[in-house]
């Protein structure tokens, strides 16, 4: 059974009203889960992940998995030469961490967050 529960494709906004309109055609009409992390605001739209306000710290993540548990991330990402960066800590949706994998690409992991 795989870890991963999903991914989410981070789009980065300017109106994040508008934007969530959009994506909820796109998405098929899904109702959005929004919410606020730091300075910036977020919206879940289907496997859409929207942020818009002081996004500049949150640029470099390629997209945030939804995992089962956390643990055997850490393990294979630390064991494979990468590194992670920041967490686990908790978050609006769960546990999260942001880990450098050894290619240098930047991913968000939120735990249980199906």
């Amino acid at each position: 059974m795989s870890n991963i529960l999903g991914v989410l494709a981070r789009v980065f906004v300017d109106d994040l009203d508008a934007a969530v309109e959009f994506y909820r055609g796109v998405a098929g009409e899904q109702e959005p889960a929004r919410f606020r992390f730091r300075d910036v605001e977020l919206a879940r739209v289907g496997p859409f992940l929207l942020l818009s306000g002081d996004t500049a710290a949150y640029r470099d993540r390629v997209a945030t998995l939804l995992v089962r548990d956390l643990a055997p991330v850490i393990a294979e990402v630390e064991g494979a030469g990468g590194q992670v960066l920041e967490g686990p800590s908790p978050a609006p949706n769960g546990r999260r961490l942001i880990a450098r994998h050894p290619d240098g690409a930047i991913f968000e992991y939120i735990e249980g967050g199906a």
